[in-house]
């Protein structure tokens, strides 16, 4: 059985490219959520709503760049199913992913298909009627949060603001996952940027 990292920090495109779809990243995602249970594709599926032929290809190809590998194999009405698990509790990507170039950084799609999974699973879940966002004031006992703005902010306030950011999240992720009985489960996604002047046309 492999070795399930901590903490996987992505510096190669290949890693990159896997990554680059909202289907892949939700069968990560249930993978990770259901560690250290191994999960047969059949049982992805069902918790993603999609057809298990449909996930088959995605899985071969998170298994060829070691996200995910087979924790174990089981014979099914004389057919073997392969059972997976995460290799990896957690992924960063490397500083030198973002760096720039003729072409988009390698890091765009893998940004961008985090961002499309994000809002393709918050309005399913909307819809369901699973999501309150009212604030605690008006009595809900799991208040969420919901912010966009753009600010005009000096370099060493923008500082300050990524700086407590990382305090806050680094908190969260030290602390794992609640054993408390009335835990639920929580999404976040964090995006914050700065954006620069135009360049100057020569």
């Amino acid at each position: 059985m492999a070795d399930q990292m901590k903490e996987r920090e992505v510096t190669d495109v290949a890693t990159l490219k896997a990554l680059a779809d909202p289907l892949r990243l939700a069968v990560l995602g249930v993978l990770m959520k259901r560690d250290p249970e191994p999960v047969s594709v059949k049982e992805v599926a069902a918790e993603l709503d999609e057809v298990p032929t449909k996930l088959y290809r995605h899985v071969k190809q998170l298994e060829q760049t070691g996200l995910v590998y087979v924790a174990e194999t089981r014979l099914v009405s004389g057919i073997v199913e392969s059972r997976y698990r995460s290799a990896q509790q957690s992924l960063r990507l490397s500083p030198q992913v973002y760096a720039e170039g003729d072409e988009p950084p390698p890091a765009l799609g893998a940004i961008l298909a985090a961002m499309d999974l994000v809002r393709s699973d918050f309005r399913r879940q909307f819809l369901a009627g699973r999501i309150d966002l009212t604030p605690a004031a008006q009595g809900n006992p799991q208040p969420g949060k919901f912010a966009h703005a753009t600010f005009r902010l000096s370099p060493e306030r923008l500082r300050r603001l990524r700086a407590r950011l990382d305090e806050a999240l680094d908190e969260v992720f030290a602390e794992g996952d609640s054993t408390d009985p009335d835990a639920v489960e929580v999404a976040l996604f964090a995006l914050l940027y700065a954006v620069r002047p135009p360049k100057a046309e020569n």
